[in-house]
């Protein structure tokens, strides 16, 4: 009789698993070898993404900052270049990220869920685009590797944070 039960739960235990949602995936790493790695995973407890700032020069993405909810992660990658910075609306989230390396990233888009495109860099090298693996799923952090430049990119999704008093 305790063999049966114990079934039972362990069958009903399975079943659960099986069927609860999971929510979160990673695409990447994009670019080239080398470099210092990085990650954001931590600033994602700050909120959800609301700010981005792109370092770029003639080639290259050259550095990055992301917001989390009203805190900027640190940046990474070099000094050279010119900054550009793109605030998200409230409630918007990044949906998609595109973009084109060789030895070194080249290029990234961030498409949003109201539509908007945000393109940084030149338009050469290989192609790659990143999407969430699982429905309403939305860019959390950022990863990757730097150095004087951006060496390479890791894209993590998972679901919008649902208490976000700071953003």
């Amino acid at each position: 009789m305790l063999t049966i039960a114990l079934l039972a739960l362990l069958c009903a235990s399975a079943s659960v698993n099986a069927i609860q949602a999971r929510s979160s995936s990673y695409n990447g790493e994009y670019g080239g070898g080398g470099g210092e790695r990085f990650s954001h995973s931590g600033n994602q407890l700050d909120g959800p993404i609301t700010a981005l700032r792109v370092r770029v020069n003639r080639y290259y993405i050259v550095g990055l900052q992301v917001r989390y909810g009203k805190v900027w992660s640190d940046y990474v990658g070099g000094s050279s270049g010119d900054l550009e910075e793109i605030f998200l609306h409230p409630g918007e989230s990044v949906i998609q990220v595109s973009g084109k390396y060789k030895y070194y990233l080249r290029k990234l888009v961030f498409v949003t869920d109201k539509g908007r495109y945000l393109p940084f860099g030149k338009d050469t090298g290989t192609s790659f685009n990143a999407v969430p693996l699982y429905p309403n799923t939305v860019l959390r952090f950022i990863s990757g590797r730097s150095g004087a430049l951006i060496n390479a990119i890791g894209l993590h999704w998972d679901v919008y944070p649902s208490d976000c008093s700071s953003c």
